[in-house]
């Protein structure tokens, strides 16, 4: 039998996969990709790293998503095409000592450099930390209000009805001596005839070129009197005692100028004894209620002056004085209550105004910075130094007063440093992202600096 006829006389039987075995060989093939892209990493993370400490490159660029792939120079991801970005800068200047990098290190962030041309196009500017006057100036928010001393009620202290109203309307302006309303009141109408009967009875009974009795003088001052202590005008008892008749209605007039605020009559109304028809209340001088934070109060005395802007006037600056501190603190928003008293001659100011308020005490001589160049964190105050061309590190700092402009420095600075007032944001924004890059590749803020002071001298 030849070699041919067994071959076709023996048929091997063909073995199928079912399912399983498919996704066996698919889950192996994965375990061989992730592992193939590990090693591809790793590799080319030694790769770049090696290069760049062997040929003293002055960058380092990483991928965003895979941060193991290190170049350096500016090229694509190896596993997923992206551009590589821009890990860690190092200077060509003198070797940095340790502890200088050390200390230059706030957790989370990291010192960066940016070059003249990008500084030029987001617009940042450093600014000295310069010895100046600092504090003397706080600024709050006030509302305006009615001083509470300048308000007046219009009572009567005897019952009649409404016969005419003069002043028909909240807000109007009343002087001193403007007609309210008139009223008829029995009780008014029997006084005024008692006065005139007492002033008769004394001209009937003196004889001519004798003096008034005594009793009857008595009689005369009662009677007037009971006028006076029911608000009758001086005028009113005058024009009675002179022309001998009595009044059916008698004219209320306002004991003070200001504007009405209240007003709870009308005409044909009865109104009994004690009823408050008016209130008024004098505008040439307000309140305004400004909030004192509970770290500043110990700044704030009664007598300090004080000024006020408002929306309303934008180009004026009212001029007061604090005349009153709230013994008791707020609870809720940490503040007390500070009432400064503002003259209001023109009647620019009204109540429920709200303006911008600035407390003005003494300044001192120390250390500042512009407010601006102040990053808070929620626990720390930061700032970024400019400490060589183009590098900026970022460090903490512990503030004393503001008067808003500018900021004391107590302790985190020097002077004659230099800190980014302007575009900080951008700076701090460009700093984490770089602190993330480098706690995402296993490394540390400053590492690069420091491998280089080993290097350039070894222990």
């Amino acid at each position: 039998m030849t070699f041919e006829s067994m071959a076709t006389s023996v048929s091997c039987p063909r073995r199928r996969l079912g399912a399983g075995g498919l996704i066996v060989i698919a889950v192996l093939i994965a375990a061989a990709a992730s592992m193939t892209t590990a090693l591809i990493g790793r590799a080319w993370r030694a790769a770049g790293d090696a290069a760049a400490l062997d040929r003293g490159a002055a960058t380092t660029y990483r991928c965003p998503m895979h941060p193991s792939v290190a170049e350096d120079h500016p090229a694509g991801c190896p596993i997923c095409g992206m551009k590589l970005v821009e890990a860690e800068h190092r200077s060509d200047g003198p070797p940095v000592p340790d502890d200088e990098v050390a200390a230059s290190v706030v957790s989370g962030l990291a010192a960066i450099e940016i070059d003249p041309a990008r500084q030029q196009l987001i617009g940042l500017q450093t600014t000295d930390v310069m010895r100046g006057e600092v504090g003397g100036a706080w600024r709050t928010v006030g509302r305006v209000a009615i001083d509470e001393t300048r308000v007046r009620h219009i009572n009567l202290k005897v019952s009649g009805f409404v016969e005419r109203i003069y002043v028909d309307f909240v807000g109007k302006k009343v002087r001193r001596g403007d007609p309210l309303f008139s009223l008829y009141s029995p009780e008014l109408l029997t006084a005024q005839e008692k006065y005139l009967g007492a002033l008769k009875s004394i001209a009937t009974r003196s004889r001519p070129g004798e003096a008034v009795t005594a009793d009857g003088d008595i009689v005369v001052a009662a009677a007037r009197r009971k006028l006076e202590l029911w608000d009758v005008p001086a005028a009113e008892i005058a024009r009675i005692a002179r022309t001998g008749e009595p009044s059916k209605t008698l004219t209320f007039c306002s004991p003070f100028a200001g504007v009405v605020i209240r007003k709870d009559v009308v005409e044909g109304m009865q109104l009994d004894a004690g009823a408050m028809p008016y209130e008024i209340v004098d505008l040439s001088s307000l309140w305004v209620l400004a909030d004192v934070y509970e770290s500043e109060l110990r700044f704030v005395r009664e007598g300090m002056t004080a000024t006020l802007k408002l929306n309303a006037f934008p180009d004026r600056e009212f001029k007061g004085r604090v005349v009153f501190l709230d013994p008791l603190l707020d609870a809720r928003t940490r503040t007390v209550k500070a009432r400064l008293t503002f003259a209001n001659p023109d009647g620019e100011l009204r109540p429920e105004m709200f303006g911008e308020v600035v407390l003005h005490g003494t300044p001192h001589r120390g250390l500042r910075i512009p407010s601006d160049a102040i990053i808070d964190s929620g626990i720390d105050k930061l700032v970024f130094v400019a400490v060589r061309d183009g590098r900026f590190e970022p460090r903490k700092i512990a503030i004393g007063q503001s008067d808003g402009a500018h900021t004391e420095v107590v302790s985190g600075l020097a002077h004659g440093e230099r800190v980014v007032s302007r575009a900080n944001f951008l700076v701090d924004s460009e700093s984490r992202l770089r602190a993330s890059l480098a706690e995402m590749s296993g490394a540390t803020p400053g590492a690069p600096e420091r491998a280089r002071v080993l290097r350039e001298h070894p222990p």
